[in-house]
């Protein structure tokens, strides 16, 4: 059984850390990448910190809720989906680039969370959270 109260609270906290750090420190951010801070890249990183803030607010309103199967199951899919496909997207990124550790991290930490939602959205909730 999965404690999706746990779940939840943490994954918070980690997309709302992120989502913070890009809504506010999107130049700081653009030059540790080594990239230019044009003013769309500035604010394509704030919208995505306004993003991962968003699912931030909903997994932290949401811990309480019994989640699995069909109980929450937008919630669980939509994580899902989001770590799954991020996931995706950094092992691909992370096997084309060296020098750069902290791609394989990040995706460490997206896929142990994609694997928790999915697995959430696919088996039967656990009543006592």
């Amino acid at each position: 059984m999965m404690n999706t109260k746990l779940l939840m609270a943490s994954s918070a906290i980690a997309m709302g850390l992120v989502g913070l750090a890009l809504s506010f420190a999107p130049e700081d951010i653009l030059r540790a990448l080594s990239l230019a801070p044009d003013v769309m890249s500035k604010v394509a990183l704030q919208l995505m910190g306004a993003l991962y803030l968003g699912f931030a607010m909903l997994n932290w309103m949401a811990k309480g809720a019994l989640i699995g199967g069909i109980f929450a199951k937008p919630i669980s899919m939509g994580n899902g989906m989001h770590f799954f496909i991020g996931a995706m997207a950094l092992i691909k990124a992370a096997s084309h680039t060296t020098g750069m550790p902290l791609l394989w991290v990040a995706f460490a930490i997206y896929g142990l969370y994609a694997f928790c939602f999915l697995y959430v959205a696919f088996s039967a909730p656990n009543k006592v959270n």
